[in-house]
């Protein structure tokens, strides 16, 4: 069993926007909802090494700024191509401020070109 780290606080987090977590590999990009909600996937889109955190999120889901594709936040499911695979998510945790990941298991889904961490 993987032990959560500290990411950020929930007051570096914006409503609607992403933060990237540069100090893990792959990078993560953390979410806060504007319905409260936060959440963390891998930073980078699966279709083109594009960083989520500067997408768009609404109704718990992603939005990669380069091509369009579209993740859930819940399940890191591909919502809207041209990604085909899905992004990976990681366990999210709230200890007063902290915002505490544990970093999924599962091998990433980098986007071709990219290798392996």
């Amino acid at each position: 069993m993987q032990v959560a780290f500290r990411a950020c606080s929930v007051q570096d987090l914006t409503a609607g926007e992403g933060l990237r977590i540069d100090s893990v590999s792959p990078p993560i990009a953390v979410f806060l909802t504007e319905e409260g909600s936060v959440h963390a996937v891998d930073d980078t889109c699966t279709h083109q090494d594009a960083s989520l955190a500067a997408g768009w999120v609404e109704d718990c889901r992603v939005e990669c700024p380069l091509h369009e594709s579209t993740f859930s936040l819940l399940s890191g499911a591909v919502d809207q191509p041209p990604a085909k695979r899905p992004v990976r998510v990681h366990h999210v945790t709230l200890h007063g401020d902290d915002v505490l990941v544990e970093l999924s298991q599962e091998a990433p889904n980098l986007p071709p070109g990219m290798g392996t961490v």
